[in-house]
């Protein structure tokens, strides 16, 4: 080919821009061999028309030809300087529009610091002639309809509809008001300042709406005056800006203060609320005791490989994995005890279903057979849940946050351990090295869930082998390899339960004590409940978190705690 040149010819010559359509690059070349460009429009955009042009061109496999740059056909270069007629064209197209974009701007920009200026002229002043404002809650607004009243929260939406009316949706953490502001109301600088989760009071009267308009509660506010409290930030410094939710999880981890001011985060909590107090009230009912034990304890529950370890006064201590052994204590003076606080477990695993530190519902029952634990837990978990159902507010979040929902009906499967291992292999549930779980083996959450969630309902998972479960549960009667142990399995979520009968025999618990290589001298006020008048008893721990990601359907138990703590995350 008469027009290639050697390359290294070629580099030396000045005015000859080089274009490789395969390798090259509009972007970062710079029309040298080394960095060529991509097309011949971008070399004649750039160096202008009387540059000379060699495009880089592979030979046929089945010519004596050398591949190379070769200087651009006429053809070629025809069509390039048309193209960049239309670049040229489009571009001071484009240029025109966005000088007249940056004017219409300047010109919006000035207006609206004239209006602003303005705006600050407007002062407003409660009216003296009108009754004076009640202060009530958001959720009382029903109740004060065609009453003066004044209302203090968060802008949780905004909308302004012209230069006369605008609409603020108020959050005080007990419901949603709609609010509306006209003529000078919405015309002073806060009023055009005004910004999302800001905080304002506002006065008015509350009225129903006619047929075909909508708002929380079926009525909106009409303000005859309001002031702001706190301005929030806006631009780039908004919360909607700061977190939505397309952001990260650990964005959201961070900014978890601002995550709670959203409507599902804050529903969440209301319902673990309504929960909690549900919970209680089902104990209270059925003649149990509250009692707080502590948290800062010397001596483990479930195994040394989750204790949170402390120095204590220079002793060791641990932050406590559960309060049962205490509860027990409880139940010659007390009689049938329960409390609701945290328990803390050093969980390696980053799962849907495990926190470092959870709040933990757990109970202990004095003279009761296992058939009677495996009853009450399931009339405590089908009490709750009509509870919660019987609570307006709490039962439309359910409804909204999970549609599907519908209560567990009663009674509950009851499968033995042996069974589960049989019906993994009937349905081949297996490890993940492909081989099937044996009698012995723990079953992990994965094959677990995999398990309920095909059965669909709730299960009473019961005696499970010795080797597996923590020292002081009572071996069956029946079958001493086994225990009078249960866990409780939702569709869902898995696990929310764990309950047994506990060891009351003293000789049976000092045995267990040497089977799992803990020392007794520790233990010792826990040894004295088998010594001074024993009983038959069990108990069981409900991990709230869990049950209430079951109640909701939520993805993970994270989100149903205020500020969840897991591995590596404490903070804020």
């Amino acid at each position: 080919m008469a027009d290639t040149l050697p390359v290294e010819t070629l580099s030396l010559v000045d005015g000859v821009a080089y274009v490789d359509e395969t390798k090259g690059s509009d972007e970062t070349g710079n029309g040298s061999v080394e960095t060529p460009y991509q097309s011949p429009v971008q070399a004649l955009l750039v160096h202008g028309k009387d540059v000379k042009i060699h495009v880089w061109k592979v030979a046929a496999a089945d010519s004596d030809e050398v591949s190379g740059y070769t200087l651009i056909s006429p053809t070629a270069l025809k069509k390039a300087v048309k193209k960049l007629a239309e670049v040229e064209k489009k571009a001071k197209k484009m240029a025109e529009q966005a000088a007249e974009q940056a004017a219409k701007d300047q010109a919006a920009a000035e207006e609206r610091e004239r209006v602003l200026e303005a705006a600050k002229q407007v002062v407003l002043t409660e009216d003296a002639s009108l009754p004076k404002a009640t202060s009530i809650k958001i959720r009382n607004g029903v109740a004060n309809r065609g009453k003066r009243v004044k209302v203090s929260g968060w802008v949780h939406r905004l909308r302004v509809q012209g230069k006369n009316m605008t609409f603020i949706i108020l959050r005080d953490g007990t419901g949603y008001l709609q609010c509306v502001l006209t003529d000078n109301l919405c015309q002073t600088y806060d009023a055009l300042t005004l910004t999302l989760e800001s905080t304002v009071t506002v006065y008015g009267v509350i009225n129903e709406l006619p047929a075909g308009k909508t708002a929380a509660d079926n009525h909106e506010l009409t303000v005859d005056y309001w002031e702001c409290l706190g301005k929030a930030p806006g631009g780039e410094h908004a919360m909607s800006n700061k977190v939505n939710e397309n952001s990260d999880p650990s964005v959201k981890y961070d900014l978890r203060h601002l995550v709670l001011r959203e409507e599902k985060a804050s529903n969440i909590l209301k319902v673990r609320s309504e929960v909690m107090k549900a919970f209680r009230s089902y104990f209270d009912g059925e003649g149990y005791v509250e009692v707080t034990p502590p948290a800062l304890v010397q001596t483990s529950v479930e195994g040394g490989s989750t204790l949170f370890e402390l120095n204590y006064y220079n002793e060791k201590a641990y932050l406590t994995q559960s309060s049962q052994l205490y509860l027990e204590t409880c139940l010659p003076s007390l009689g049938d005890v329960y409390c609701l606080v945290g328990s803390y477990r050093a969980e390696k695993s980053h799962t849907r279903r495990h926190l470092s530190e959870f709040t933990h519902c757990e109970a202990e029952m004095a003279f009761i057979t296992f058939d009677d634990l495996l009853d009450r837990l399931e009339d405590m978990i089908c009490g709750v849940i009509d509870s919660v159902l019987a609570h307006k507010q709490s039962a439309d979040i359910v409804y909204k946050l999970n549609p599907n929902f519908k209560k567990p009906e009663r009674p509950f499967l009851r499968m033995d351990y042996s069974d589960a291992i049989q019906y993994l292999k009937d349905n081949d549930i297996k490890k993940e090295d492909g081989t099937f779980y044996e009698f012995g083996e723990d079953i992990p959450e994965a094959p677990e869930r995999a398990m309920t969630d095909k059965i669909g309902r709730p299960i009473l998972l019961c005696r499970f082998p010795v080797e597996i479960k923590s020292f002081y549960m009572k071996r069956c009667p029946e079958n001493l390899r086994l225990t009078e142990s249960v866990d409780v399995l939702m569709p869902g979520v898995g696990e929310i339960v764990g309950g047994s009968m506990r060891i009351s025999d003293l000789d049976e618990l000092m045995a267990a004590y040497k089977r799992e290589s803990l020392d007794p001298s520790p233990y010792y006020w826990f040894t004295d409940q088998r010594k001074y008048g024993t009983a038959e008893h069990g108990g069981f721990g409900l991990g709230l978190e869990r049950y209430v990601a079951w109640l909701l359907n939520l993805h993970t138990v994270r989100d149903a705690c205020l500020y969840p703590r897991f591995t590596g995350r404490a903070f804020p």
